[in-house]
């Protein structure tokens, strides 16, 4: 499996293994989901700093932390949500939540009214929840809901079911919106997006849709460059180092056969742009948006094997919550 590095976008933004990188800004997951037992709201779900607190204690002050919403299929925002925190001061950290709709949404700068205003970063066990209107959100040190055997798959595919990921924790920000504030159609494209300060304007730093997509298919520093770039420039850059990445792990022994050039290159048509495609109006789960228990890695495996391997062995976790925030107590 050379070039292939791990099945997690953990670990795998910009200069974040080196010294002087931050994992404050490295997202691991995202997900969205319709509210279970409400179907006029949607969760919106944006986890970052892998192995926390052991690489950060906090979120970084100087960033936005943004969820991208596209409502017109053209790859890029029309909605967006982002959170910004002030410093920690006396062990405390708060967040502002702005939504920007319009051209403000397709910037990686904070943009749009402010939504939610001062909301206290859970540091602890207990889940600080702030609502506003029709608003909820929560911010802070949680259980990593990702489930997988990285080991096996770090060991040529040999599962053993042992999840990687049962004891880890991350730092997350969850938020509960009316559908109705993703726009009026709802079929939309959901993305997350870490962007820094620098010099008065705002770097991107990472970048995340489906679960997977740039750890799988890109090498080197290819995936910094994905990261950095905007969803729009993913089939020019990218579409044909994906379909080479597809053509390879088609190969393996076992499997229905190698893709095709013209199987491969429909499939990479699909996961490109990197854009979680999720119906608002629909409780189903992956490929529709993601859910915390949805078995990602089994579906991913399965494509990119052409059936050669269908499972990892390893099954959802048993502490996300039944309410808001969801995710788990950390460990």
């Amino acid at each position: 499996m050379e070039g292939v590095a791990v099945m997690a976008d953990h670990l795998d933004a910009p200069g974040l293994t080196s010294p002087g990188g931050d994992a404050r800004l490295d997202i691991t997951d995202v997900y969205a989901f319709q509210k279970p037992g409400d179907a006029a709201k949607s969760i919106l779900i944006m986890n970052v700093n892998p192995l926390a607190p052991t690489l950060a204690a906090e979120f970084n002050p100087g960033a936005a932390y943004r969820i991208n919403v596209d409502t017109n299929g053209d790859a890029v925002a029309e909605i967006a949500f982002s959170v910004v925190f002030s410093d920690v001061e006396g062990g405390v950290q708060l967040a502002n939540v702005h939504r920007a709709t319009g051209s403000a949404a397709a910037m990686t700068t904070p943009a749009g009214p402010v939504i939610i205003t001062h909301a206290p970063v859970s540091f602890g066990s207990e889940a600080i929840v702030t609502e506003a209107g029709a608003y909820k959100f929560f911010a802070g040190f949680r259980s990593d809901p990702f489930f997988f055997d990285l080991l096996g798959f770090l060991n040529g595919l040999k599962f053993t079911g042992s999840d990687f990921f049962i004891d880890k924790n991350v730092f997350g920000m969850v938020l509960e919106v009316p559908s109705s504030a993703l726009g009026t159609n709802p079929s939309v494209g959901v993305w997350g997006r870490t962007a820094v300060e620098q010099n008065g304007s705002f770097v991107p730093i990472d970048r995340m849709g489906r679960p997977a997509i740039n750890t799988v298919f890109n090498h080197g520093d290819a995936k910094n460059v994905f990261n950095q770039q905007e969803p729009t420039q993913d089939r020019a850059n990218f579409l044909t180092s994906f379909v080479s990445t597809l053509e390879t792990l088609s190969s393996l022994q076992g499997s229905q056969g190698t893709y095709t050039t013209a199987q491969a290159t429909a499939i990479a048509d699909i996961l490109l742009p990197d854009i979680l495609t999720f119906d608002d109006s629909s409780s189903a789960g992956f490929l529709n948006g993601r859910k915390l228990t949805d078995d990602v890695i089994d579906t991913e495996l399965n494509l990119v094997t052409h059936g050669a391997v269908t499972t990892d062995m390893v099954g959802p976790h048993t502490d996300y919550l039944g309410e808001f925030p969801y995710l788990g107590v950390p460990h």
